[in-house]
């Protein structure tokens, strides 16, 4: 049980990382001196079709990544070590 929480409080802060670094990228996209922020790439898969005649799959992931997540994910995971180390 022990590690379950551990491994839960893990992936609720990467999560939240990931959430608040989208949040600030939406709020400072087109702004002067914070729009860079929000400058980001996006990386994966859009639409890959595969038609069988009787099966038809359709396959995408996209992974979009900002400067602001990349700021928010490391934040996320030193307050998760100073936070959970007694978990």
């Amino acid at each position: 049980m022990k590690n379950f929480k551990k491994t839960f409080a893990f992936i609720f802060f990467v999560l939240a990382g990931i959430i608040i670094g989208a949040f600030i990228a939406y709020v400072c996209a087109g702004k002067n001196y914070v729009g860079w922020l929000a400058w980001g790439k996006e990386l994966g898969i859009q639409n890959f079709n595969l038609d069988l005649y009787v099966i038809r799959f359709s396959f995408g992931l996209m992974f979009n990544a900002t400067i602001s997540q990349i700021f928010t994910i490391p934040l996320s995971l030193v307050i998760y070590a100073k936070t959970c180390k007694s978990l």
